[in-house]
């Protein structure tokens, strides 16, 4: 086997993945509101989830959230179950909840790790799993990037 021909940390270009979409389903939608949450991402731009993982959805509406920094105005969505088999989630994701694409995935959050992952979503306001109406057993679709 060959060795790649640079292996240095933090030189090498980011491709895209090829993956499929990924389904899951609420277990418990959230209310919550919160302005000065302090959010860490993590750097890594992808996270792997298993059959039956349980994540939290975050949304914000600050733009400049991505991998490695800090977000702090949060609404939550809710906790979603993975049912149909796992995968790879990945920044850029378009995440659609009740048919309606609500922003896309801008990373993650290990706060309450080994738990479960908050999985933040970029989008152009912030609101509620309550306010988008969402029940236990509803659906959520992420998307990768056509």
């Amino acid at each position: 086997m060959n060795a790649p021909a640079n292996r240095s940390r933090g030189s090498g270009t980011r491709g895209e993945p090829i993956r499929r979409p990924l389904e899951a389903r609420f277990v418990g939608v959230l209310d919550n509101r919160n302005d000065g949450r302090e959010l860490a991402l993590i750097k890594a731009h992808t996270q792997v989830v298993r059959r039956h993982d349980i994540h939290e959805l975050i949304l914000t509406d600050e733009q400049s959230a991505a991998p490695g920094g800090t977000v702090n105005g949060v609404h939550y969505i809710g906790f979603v179950e993975f049912e149909a088999g796992g995968g790879i989630l990945a920044e850029g994701d378009s995440v659609n909840i009740g048919g309606k694409a609500i922003g896309t995935i801008a990373g993650f959050d290990e706060s309450h790790c080994p738990n479960h992952y908050n999985v933040l979503i970029k989008g152009p306001r912030r609101i509620t799993g309550v306010e988008l109406q969402q029940q236990p057993g509803d659906l959520v679709i992420f998307l990768p990037p056509a």
